[in-house]
């Protein structure tokens, strides 16, 4: 399982990468590979303000939906679009062109509550 070592986790199977004063996230390896195969991904509005742990996505896969958490407070300035046409990106790079929206944080030390990688991968074991 991929668990870049820059990330930090969620309990509920999200990431997030903060850098240059905004929160990239999306859900983990290991969450892509529970949901199966995606289909479908929706993105919240760029402006929308977010608390963390609130519901703010959905990803659809051929056995279920689930709801995606923002994992930091703050403000969605960027979603990723391309999944509207190529969703099987969440299963196929995660972490990469996967990834689902950004949050401009409106208090970055909430990312210092989520797991590291070794701290997430216990969790899943």
């Amino acid at each position: 399982m991929n668990l870049p070592n820059e990330l930090k986790y969620a309990a509920s199977h999200e990431w997030c990468k903060v850098e240059e004063g905004r929160a990239t996230c999306g859900i983990s390896d290991y969450a892509q590979d529970q949901l199966g195969d995606v289909v479908f991904v929706e993105v919240p509005d760029v402006g929308r303000e977010v608390a963390a742990g609130e519901a703010i996505a959905v990803v659809e896969s051929v056995k279920s939906a689930s709801d995606i958490y923002a994992p930091v407070s703050g403000t969605v300035v960027e979603v990723n679009t391309a999944l509207a046409d190529s969703p099987e990106q969440v299963n196929d790079s995660p972490y990469e062109a996967g990834w689902l929206f950004a949050i401009e944080p409106s208090d970055a030390s909430e990312a210092d509550a989520l797991m590291d990688a070794s701290a997430y991968e216990a969790s899943i074991s």
